[in-house]
């Protein structure tokens, strides 16, 4: 018998792997294939298995569910309509939007742009490493896809969101700027080669920017989000040579 059931929490190919690994050693299932883009799961069994067993044995971050009928009859104005990708990626505008509000804010009654870019900076890596934080067990995954560096040394994605948290609040209290700016140009330089290899190749996956509590595609947006910040510190940097 066949069943199709949906599971919520995969990001990446690495999740689907482990999805069909992990189901695939339940005692009475012969095959499965996972969708990852429709985030399906197709069961082959030779008796029927409950949602209880199947959900035990994959990894808490992912959820098993019965899959909703579809109503046939249903109008074309209730079907869902693919997002364009400045929808898909409204989070991510939105965020930017809010942080240069902030460091314009900060000093607009005595502007100071070397300043208003240094609590840019800051602000960004705050933000960033918090969504990464969200899910600590999930992001070193999926940011391994396209990351360089995180696919040699896995501990990388663990320590990722820290090293932001660190470079963050060196540039909002103004310490050890040159430090954090070369940092800067190191981490965003590794992950810019990896986002542009992987747009290069056309590989559909998951962005980890906003680590996995929002899903956002990998685009060209994530390539100008890292170019803005490199751009960003290297005129910093100028400034103080």
């Amino acid at each position: 018998m066949n069943h199709t059931y949906q599971v919520t929490g995969m990001t990446c190919e690495g999740c689907k792997k482990s999805v069909e690994e992990k189901l695939t050693a339940v005692e009475g299932i012969t095959s499965v294939e996972v969708n990852l883009g429709k985030g399906e799961a197709s069961l082959s069994m030779e008796h029927h298995i409950p949602l209880e067993v199947l959900q035990k044995a994959l990894p808490n971050k992912y959820t098993i569910t019965q899959q909703k009928p579809k109503n046939v009859f249903a109008s074309s104005e209730t079907m869902e309509v693919p997002k364009t990708k400045f929808q898909q990626l409204q989070p991510l505008f939105l965020i930017f939007g809010y942080l240069i509000a902030s460091a314009i804010l900060l000093h607009y009654k005595a502007w100071n742009t070397t300043e208003a870019m240094l609590d840019f900076m800051g602000l960004f890596y705050i933000v960033f490493s918090f969504f990464k934080l969200l899910d600590l067990k999930g992001f070193p995954e999926s940011f391994s896809m396209y990351d360089p560096l995180a696919k040699i040394i896995p501990a990388y994605g663990w320590v990722y969101p820290f090293i932001e948290l660190a470079l963050g609040l060196m540039f909002l209290m103004r310490v050890e700027i040159t430090a954090a700016l070369i940092i800067t140009l190191v981490i965003l330089g590794i992950t810019t080669i990896g986002v542009t290899r992987t747009l290069l190749n056309k590989k559909a996956i998951q962005c980890a920017c906003l680590g996995t509590a929002l899903k956002l595609p990998l685009t060209e947006a994530t390539f100008i989000e890292n170019a803005i910040m490199i751009v960003m510190a290297v005129l910093m940097l100028l400034n103080l040579v």
